[in-house]
């Protein structure tokens, strides 16, 4: 017998509508959505009075594996993943070794396959010392390319600070180009001033001073340029000040669009004023910055300029993080609540349940050209979560699934919860339990 699930009167949020209705999964696809013939099913869900979503596809995590597995791993991170309906990841390239070969690549695809509970991508790492060798490949076939967090590895490693790097670049690159926009010079000489002040203490609340509007927002508008001089396809990771938000366009479709970025969950809900309360927890690069760039990225996805919401889930344990400012490590682990955020958004009256899709389930799988994922549709793959709008929930080390254990959200109160994810039409995650006997599967490029 066929595997079926149907889902019965539940409120389907997606392509701009919220409709009642009922849902059948067969085979891991969505076989039908509507009024159903009589069928046997291996299972039914009640969904009356809770909201199906689109799995999540989150497009900047740092999953850690390999070489960095202390942190958190593929099958720890894709766990927390799938506990807050993220069904889908591509992850960035700054493991050990960085993933700057195919080679390497293709390792990170066989370890996910054997562990991630999520579906799984990769992105091929990009900088100076093999740039040579990524323009000679086919890179059309890649989901993108990145040079984000290979600046810890050395310095020099940020295409936005090497514009005769990203002219060749952009000139040859088929696939999109995801940059960590901040212009290290900058940064540096903020640094300098600070450590002349401090010494080696310097206060946290200095970081978005030393990581500035002005290191962000030139290293941006020069990339810009350059990919607007080549027409090529290029991505702006984790967007943090108002400022920048009127670089890019929303007089255009996404998929029209060859200029592009996103914002990370925890520069919508972090400003400033909560480094005096968190302090080095909520360390990340680019910097947390003021109320008014948190209202102001909130503002530009809403109406389009900002185009996707990702997390840049980067765990550290917490003797990493909790170290003096200039060692503390940049980054935290947020994936597992990132629809959570989102959805407080909501219960907040600033965002609509269907612009939430859009801007972590549809928008993802255009932009990243993503086979049948990110829609609700009949024939794409069952990647899918329920939400209950009606039970609250508070953070807490006792129920944290990334492995460093510990989120700058501990104590916080949601007043929404996922209750069931599936992927591929399986149902992992139901209600805390995790059904851990099928893995994810690679993300595959649509055919253009």
């Amino acid at each position: 017998m066929k595997e079926r699930t149907i889902i019965k009167n539940i409120s389907i949020v997606n392509e701009g509508q919220i409709i009642v209705t009922n849902l059948l999964i067969e085979d891991g696809i969505i076989r039908k959505i509507g009024e159903l013939d009589e069928v046997n099913v291996t299972d039914t869900i009640d969904g009356t009075g809770k909201y199906l979503f689109p799995g999540i596809i989150d497009g900047q995590v740092h999953f850690r594996e390999p070489g960095l597995t202390h942190k958190g791993d593929i099958y720890t991170e894709s766990k927390a993943a799938i506990a807050g309906g993220v069904t889908s990841f591509i992850d960035m390239p700054n493991t050990f070794p960085n993933v700057l070969t195919i080679d390497i690549l293709n390792e990170k695809y066989q370890i996910a396959s054997e562990k991630s509970l999520a579906n799984f991508g990769f992105f091929l790492g990009v900088n100076g010392d093999n740039l040579d060798e990524v323009i000679k490949l086919d890179t059309s076939k890649l989901l993108g390319v990145s040079d984000d967090g290979l600046y810890f590895t050395k310095k020099g490693n940020l295409l936005a600070d090497n514009p005769e790097t990203m002219e060749k670049l952009f000139a040859n690159c088929k696939s999109i180009i995801a940059i960590h926009s901040e212009k290290e010079q900058i940064v540096e000489e903020n640094e300098q001033a600070y450590k002349e002040k401090y010494g080696e203490h310097v206060p946290v609340e200095c970081h978005p001073i030393i990581r500035s509007e002005r290191a962000c927002y030139e290293a941006t508008k020069r990339a810009i340029e350059i990919a607007n001089k080549h027409k090529a396809r290029l991505h702006i990771l984790h967007l943090t000040t108002e400022a920048e938000t009127h670089l890019f366009r929303n007089d255009i479709p996404l998929e029209e669009k060859n200029i592009t970025t996103e914002v990370s969950v925890h520069h919508l809900w972090f400003s400033d004023k909560d480094y005096e309360r968190l302090g080095t927890l909520i360390k990340w690069n680019p910097a947390i910055k003021t109320e008014n760039d948190k209202k102001g990225l909130l503002k530009a996805l809403l109406d389009d300029r900002i185009d996707i919401v990702t997390t840049d889930h980067a765990p550290h344990t917490l003797d990493e993080k909790q170290k003096p400012y200039f060692q503390s490590m940049s980054g935290a682990p947020i994936i597992q609540h990132s629809l959570n955020i989102m959805l407080e958004f909501y219960k907040q009256g600033l965002i609509s349940l269907e612009k939430i899709a859009e801007k972590m389930c549809h928008n993802p799988a255009i932009l990243y050209s993503i086979e049948k994922r990110g829609f609700i549709r009949e024939g794409y793959f069952a990647d899918l979560t329920i939400v209950d709008l009606n039970l609250s929930w508070t953070v807490s080390k006792e129920n944290i699934l990334s492995k460093c254990a510990w989120s700058p959200l501990e104590g916080t109160l949601f007043q929404t919860k996922l209750t069931h994810t599936f992927v591929n039409g399986n149902l992992v995650y139901n209600n805390g339990q995790f059904n851990e006997s099928l893995k994810g599967k690679a993300l595959m490029k649509s055919k253009q």
